[in-house]
């Protein structure tokens, strides 16, 4: 049967239930582990810069686009995303306003529970795959929305949401896994997979980002070659090993100013970077202005709502 997409009035109800968890903008955490109603009025004139993790998102109303290197992933009422593992990524809400915010469903996805409830629902195997992606867009059908609306329902309720609520995250996994990114949903629970030995390297850089890099013993460490796992950690991640070390470098060294209140040199120097003028060189390259002036930006205007999700 043929999987249709969600119906206004679905998307009307489905939106009405986050703008209960979600009175103003920013991402709110619900009632259920993993779970988090985001809510934006307006439209984003710069760039957010976070760390995401493996995550399903579905939207009522607006629109979101993310970068993962070279390419962008707009995603909307219509289109669900899912990020595969940790990555640390730019994104843009491009459609909200005050009368009609952009709305969506956040729920944190766990490997070891994907593994359990895919080896159900494809007992003969996973279905093949023939390209890994930390980032991907599928369709949003109706059935995701209900089941979606139903986990905000059940959360308004103590005994629901403590007996029935995490039972229905776990019917909108299973739907996940029972629709077109149904495979690549299975990936995230399949320790061998592509997707998930880059994740454990994903860890460790993360684990020991202020540290320098040894790509080999990295490759090592999750059983491939330096070449395979290079090119296979690029098309996971979008970034070469060094590229995605240094965004992690660069993001922590911001928030170590932003809410740790260090000057630049320190923050530059903690988080592995040697050289001041290399450090203010390359964060002006990733967030369009010099440290000082940026802190100050933030400060004036606010830090990014979504910065860890």
């Amino acid at each position: 049967m043929t999987a249709t997409g969600p119906a206004p009035a679905d998307l009307h109800d489905f939106a009405a239930r986050l703008r209960a968890y979600a009175p103003h903008d920013g991402v709110h955490a619900l009632r259920v582990p993993g779970a988090y109603a985001v809510r934006a009025s307006r439209v984003d004139a710069e760039l957010f810069h976070s760390v995401y993790r493996p995550s399903v998102c579905i939207v009522a109303q607006g629109r979101k686009t993310v970068f993962l290197g070279p390419d962008l992933y707009e995603y909307d009422a219509t289109r669900l995303l899912v990020f595969s593992l940790e990555l640390p990524m730019a994104s843009q809400v491009t459609r909200a306003s005050a009368a009609e915010p952009y709305l969506a469903l956040k729920v944190d996805v766990d490997p070891a529970q994907v593994a359990e409830l895919a080896a159900r629902v494809y007992p003969h195997g996973r279905p093949p795959v023939r390209e890994n992606r930390g980032v991907y867009v599928g369709e949003s059908t109706a059935d995701l929305v209900r089941t979606a609306t139903r986990v905000l329902t059940l959360l308004a309720d103590d005994r629901d949401a403590a007996l029935l609520a995490r039972l229905a995250v776990e019917e909108l996994l299973i739907r996940l896994l029972r629709s077109s990114v149904g495979g690549r949903i299975a990936q995230i629970g399949h320790e061998e997979s592509t997707v998930q030995r880059v994740a454990r390297a994903v860890e460790w850089v993360r684990a020991h980002f202020d540290e320098p890099m040894d790509v080999p013993a990295l490759a090592e460490l999750v059983h491939m070659s330096p070449s395979t796992f290079h090119g296979h950690f690029k098309a996971v991640t979008g970034l070469s090993p060094l590229q995605f070390q240094k965004a992690l470098r660069l993001r922590e060294a911001r928030r170590l100013m932003l809410v740790g209140r260090v000057d630049a040199t320190t923050a530059g120097r903690r988080v592995g970077y040697a050289s001041a003028s290399q450090f203010t060189r390359e964060y002006g390259r990733l967030f369009g202005r010099a440290p000082t002036r940026d802190i100050a930006h933030l400060r004036e205007h606010g830090p990014d709502v979504d910065s860890t999700h």
